[in-house]
């Protein structure tokens, strides 16, 4: 007899409750890339707020946080999406008893592009800082009417 046909291992239930750990996990991850996203996206409205109430002169647009932000929510939908879709194919060939190896591939995919997108909202913020000089250092000058 082979071992090709020997009956396959029968998945204990541990192996069941392990992937839908780690399928919850990867929700979590996903949910708080959206939210985080959405935060990003909607900081450069809160920044034109803030221009607008100081009365600034100065018109700077924050369009690229609504991108970094969008960018943001589209991993998580990914990553939700992709982790569902693991999670079944995960399942099933625990049915069938067969043994998977599963590798780091999409953690690493997910820490990649967040790195990306946190390294380009880094960039973004060094970009639009504010040159011009800084109200502290100025001289106030009052005028008495009398």
């Amino acid at each position: 007899m082979s071992s090709s046909d020997a009956p396959p291992q029968k998945a204990s239930l541990s192996d069941y409750l392990a992937a839908e750990r780690t399928l919850l996990a990867w929700i979590r991850t996903g949910l708080a890339l959206m939210g985080f996203g959405f935060v990003v996206a909607r900081f450069g409205l809160f920044l034109q707020e803030l221009r607008v109430a100081q009365n600034s002169a100065a018109t700077q647009h924050y369009g690229l946080s609504l991108w970094f932000g969008t960018a943001l929510i589209v991993v998580g939908v990914g990553v939700n999406a992709t982790s569902g879709w693991r999670y079944l194919r995960v399942v099933r060939a625990l049915d069938r008893g067969q043994i998977t190896r599963h590798t780091a591939t999409p953690a690493v995919t997910v820490a990649i592009l967040v790195a990306l997108v946190g390294l380009g909202m880094a960039i973004y913020l060094i970009s639009v800082r504010d040159t011009h000089p800084s109200r502290a250092g100025e001289e106030v000058s009052y005028v008495r009417s009398e």
